[in-house]
């Protein structure tokens, strides 16, 4: 009788700092799912470690005294995993929980397409009915099914793979995960998002001010990305950057310098609500709302990169929990 095929072997890296009750659940989740769950603590002061010791990972503490960013925390759970490598990784955060069946349908379809590189499926926010912003970040989440040119936070990697391109960039505070896939899909590998459920996440975001750090971080991710990743055969975020400097500085501006001259140029404020009435068909009312006033705090965000890179100083996580 011929022998049978192995099985692949699939570990998981989560991260996470301080996420208390929703970083159990996340661990639950994976019980019985995986060959080892690697949690890589960003110095938590809640029990973290001591919760993912008992449900049976292996922690790798950070060196807190150099800046956090995830791409480092990712990296370090890689590391860990060296000695005895994987075939799969899936990575996941420490606020989201693993949707059953997930690996199972991602690993079919890696070991099925063998130029993949990288499957998600869809994140889905816990409770989107908690404030306006979760029900954004949920619809934020519901991007097209097939070949994709990024992924987020959660997927299912291959090992060797991602191994091969160094892992992610470590001093990125934001954008990571694009721009691995943009180095994977250099190499000729690719993205996929397939129709399956495969996590619940949990932003937890309620206040005015959350949203706004995280879109303005969001805005740093978009001009640093255009502006060190981005080639004319490979354009990286050039859009998302001209429009933030449309919308988020250039029609203010002009608006501004024009009313010295003449009070009517204040009329061209106009054309913001009269964008959020285009969107409306498309993104509802409170998609085209936020989607245009967005603009401001991702125009902080993008100014913020190119001071910082002017200045030569270090980046900062901007945070929003």
């Amino acid at each position: 009788m011929p022998r049978a095929k192995p099985l692949p072997t699939v570990d998981a890296v989560v991260i996470g700092r301080n996420e208390g009750a929703r970083l159990v659940a996340c661990l639950q989740s994976l019980q019985g799912q995986l060959r080892r769950v690697i949690y890589v603590d960003s110095g938590s002061t809640d029990g973290s470690v001591e919760a993912a010791e008992h449900w049976g990972a292996e922690v790798v503490a950070l060196n807190m005294a150099l800046p956090f960013t995830a791409a480092r925390a990712r990296n370090a759970g890689l590391k860990a995993l060296r000695g005895n490598a994987p075939d799969y990784v899936q990575f996941l955060d420490g606020d989201c929980v693993l949707r059953e069946g997930w690996i199972e349908r991602a690993v079919k379809f890696l070991s099925e397409n063998l130029r993949a590189a990288v499957v998600c499926g869809r994140r889905r926010e816990r409770h989107p009915e908690a404030s306006v912003y979760n029900t954004l970040i949920d619809h934020e989440w519901d991007t097209p099914v097939g070949e994709a040119k990024a992924c987020g936070g959660d997927a299912l990697m291959r090992y060797q793979a991602v191994n091969a391109v160094g892992g992610y960039r470590e001093d990125l505070i934001a954008g990571e995960e694009p721009e691995l896939c943009l180095r994977l899909r250099a190499r000729g590998w690719t993205i996929w998002r397939v129709e399956a459920e495969m996590t619940w996440h949990d932003a937890d975001i309620t206040r005015f001010g959350q949203w706004w750090k995280r879109t303005e971080r969001a805005g740093h991710a978009f001009a640093e990305g255009a502006a060190r990743f981005s080639t004319p055969q490979a354009p990286h975020w050039q859009t998302e950057v001209r429009r933030i400097w449309i919308w988020g500085v250039g029609i203010p501006l002009v608006a501004l310098v024009g009313s010295l001259v003449h009070p009517a140029a204040l009329l061209l404020v106009l054309v913001y609500p009269l964008q959020v009435l285009r969107l409306k068909p498309r993104l509802g009312w409170a998609g085209a709302l936020f989607n245009t006033l967005g603009k401001f705090p991702e125009a902080v965000g993008a100014i913020r990169f190119y001071a910082r890179r002017l200045s030569r100083a270090e980046a900062r996580l901007i945070e929003y929990k």
